[in-house]
């Protein structure tokens, strides 16, 4: 029994830790707007693109936050629960059990989404991971009890923690520090969590009471110029391309299996419709290829991404690659080669994906080997008037980039 107890620390420790790191880099990346991962390792291997997605909260706390509750409340059963022996610590080590249980269906559903749906390994999750299932093993290893009798054993339990003030004083302990890490915890949605860390950190912000610059977006004389501050400072890497007379013109190199990717898609295209009213043939918008896959590209592990890209070139000829994009957007999360040909087939109008694959994969790489020539290591990335800007900014930002560059160009000025 000392050695089970040993080991259900030593697991819901390593639980307790990695979920401890895992909010506190969540905490970070809410409240400091420039703040990176010592976690974000690649594009594949990245930490914050799984906690600011929809599966990294819920109800804007924190699935890190679950977890270090869960691991503490294990952690606390093993180590008194069960200190004084087999006997006395029996129901100890039940519920453990039973909370090994809930744990592990919750890692499971959250592997699944990190892995399969987000194609992104967190490092600080897998060490979560091992811990929920050291300690579903160890557990199950010494359950006895019949689970039938398990309600009315908490129930006489409860009733004799009185006689435990170390126990009462433990579990008030346990109970309020779970309530404050849950109630005062910054409140952001996955959302406007990931728009946050995309976009620079900016100062001096103003009531709406207070001047705006001119322009449409909503943004304060002092965020504006914080912005375009930051915006000149990023690299600058000169792109020749035919602009047909635009005054902007942006790059997006666009993997179709990218969260960030598709949100971006969604964001911009109402920003975009409103330059193209406004200012007609002023700005110019171009998606390139980089698929995060190893078919096309130097890594990743996004199984149709290669495939996604090709199709939609073959959708452009037939004029329904708008109508492909948002197909395969919408259908991101259940994305196969075999269903893009599906969608290929029925949405693009495409009838010989198969025979012409080969030839069109080629041009994909091309879009590859082009942006890993302008150092791009990540999707999405964007080249506005050749201002790198690696990631996504929020449709705001995005918008005061196009109007600066507009006005900069009409104003003859150089980058």
């Amino acid at each position: 029994m000392i050695r089970t107890r040993i080991w259900l620390v030593l697991f819901s420790g390593v639980a307790f830790v990695a979920s401890s790191a895992a909010l506190y880099v969540h905490y970070n990346l809410i409240a400091d707007s420039s703040y990176t991962s010592f976690c974000d390792i690649s594009a594949t291997i990245n930490c914050e693109a799984v906690y600011e997605s929809t599966y990294g909260s819920v109800w804007g706390v924190p699935v890190a936050a679950g977890g270090v509750i869960w691991s503490a409340l294990v952690l606390l059963l093993a180590s008194r629960g069960m200190r004084k022996g087999r006997q006395a610590g029996s129901n100890a080590a039940e519920y453990v059990f039973v909370l090994s249980v809930i744990g592990l269906a919750a890692v499971l559903y959250l592997g699944y989404a990190s892995y399969f749906i987000l194609n992104t390994v967190c490092l600080l999750c897998v060490a979560t991971y091992v811990g929920v299932f050291g300690v579903f093993f160890v557990s199950a290893g010494v359950t006895t009890v019949p689970f039938g009798s398990l309600p009315g054993r908490l129930m006489k339990d409860l009733r004799s923690l009185p006689a435990s003030p170390a126990a009462v004083s433990l579990g008030l302990v346990w109970l309020l520090a779970s309530a404050a890490l849950v109630g005062f915890f910054p409140n952001v949605s996955p959302t406007e969590s990931a728009a946050a860390s995309a976009t620079p950190a900016l100062e001096g912000s103003e009531s709406g009471e207070e001047a705006k610059a001119e322009g449409s977006t909503a943004l304060s004389v002092a965020q504006r110029a914080d912005f375009e501050r930051w915006l000149v400072a990023q690299p600058y890497v000169p792109i020749a391309v035919a602009d047909e007379g635009a005054l902007v013109v942006i790059f997006k190199f666009n993997d179709y299996m990218c969260p960030p990717c598709k949100q971006t898609f969604l964001d911009y295209k109402s920003v975009l419709a409103k330059f193209a009213a406004d200012y007609p043939g002023q700005v110019k918008f171009v998606t390139r290829d980089f698929p995060l896959e190893a078919e096309c590209n130097s890594g990743g592990v996004h199984m149709a991404s290669c495939e996604a890209a090709a199709a939609v070139r073959m959708a452009r000829e037939n004029g329904t690659a708008d109508a492909l994009e948002d197909w395969l957007f919408d259908n991101q999360p259940a994305m196969t080669p075999d269903l893009v040909r599906q969608g290929v087939k029925q949405v693009g109008g495409v009838m010989d994906f198969d025979e012409r694959y080969p030839s069109v994969l080629a041009l994909v790489k091309a879009d590859v080997q082009a942006g890993q020539a302008l150092g791009v290591g990540q999707t999405p990335t964007f080249f506005i008037n050749g201002r790198k800007v690696a990631g996504a900014l929020e449709a705001e930002f995005f918008e005061a980039a196009i109007e600066y560059e507009l006005a900069r160009a009409q104003q003859g000025s150089n980058p």
